[in-house]
């Protein structure tokens, strides 16, 4: 992971507004939200499994106070006419600004199961033993990759966007392990991370990634 935070999303877009969604994800809205100050990876992952939200999308940011830095908010007040259209199709969007708390692995994997719960009793002992103990052996074992703890750390503000679509739903805790075996991956839901007690499971595929510096290549074709 890139950076000392993170955006994460996860929702549905109604079925008919599918393959625009991509399109537009793709070719405007990523590239748009890469050439903020800041922004330094977006990905956006499809789900696996039936009954979970679509999309995840994960924005990794150089820290948290980017994603309410007026450079961003001036995007999310002032949508584009193609990102507004688009607004309309979202469906059950939960928003979170984290903090990255732990990583452990090099890299992505291009399959992630996503754990999302809130902690019950103490959440520094919870966090040792996930940081210390429990992400550098799945980081390591076989078809896995990379392992990496968000903590929730701000309310996302209401923006032109969200009215569009609706309020957003936040986060607590989310924890992201990511591999190269899908299999392996999901696996982990009835191994180590199935111990995270009111945790709810969904596993995805990775779909699109743009980094910093192709976005500014897209805005810039000179560069």
């Amino acid at each position: 992971m890139l950076g000392n935070a993170a955006m994460l999303l996860s929702f549905d877009i109604v079925p008919e507004a599918i393959a625009e969604h991509d399109d537009w994800h793709t070719h405007e809205h990523l590239p748009e939200r890469l050439s903020i100050p800041g922004f330094l990876r977006g990905t956006r992952w499809v789900a696996l499994r039936p009954g979970q939200p679509r999309y995840f999308v994960s924005y990794e940011v150089a820290d948290v106070d980017v994603l309410t830095s007026e450079a961003y908010l001036a995007r999310l007040n002032h949508p584009t006419p193609w990102t507004s259209k688009m607004m309309q199709h979202y469906r059950g969007m939960t928003r979170g600004f984290c903090s990255v708390t732990g990583k452990a692995g090099l890299g992505l994997g291009n399959a992630a199961l996503v754990a999302r719960f809130k902690p019950s009793g103490d959440a520094s002992v919870l966090r040792d033993r996930l940081v210390k103990e429990s992400m550098p052996r799945l980081a390591v074992g076989p078809g896995l990759g990379g392992c990496y703890l968000f903590e929730s750390a701000s309310a996302a503000p209401m923006t032109r966007e969200q009215s569009i679509r609706g309020k957003d739903a936040g986060v607590d805790w989310v924890l992201v392990a990511t591999g190269y075996d899908a299999e392996a991956v999901s696996s982990l839901q009835h191994a180590d991370l199935g111990k995270l007690e009111g945790a709810v499971f969904s596993l995805y595929r990775m779909d699109y990634t743009l980094c910093e510096v192709e976005a500014k290549r897209v805005h810039d074709p000179a560069r």
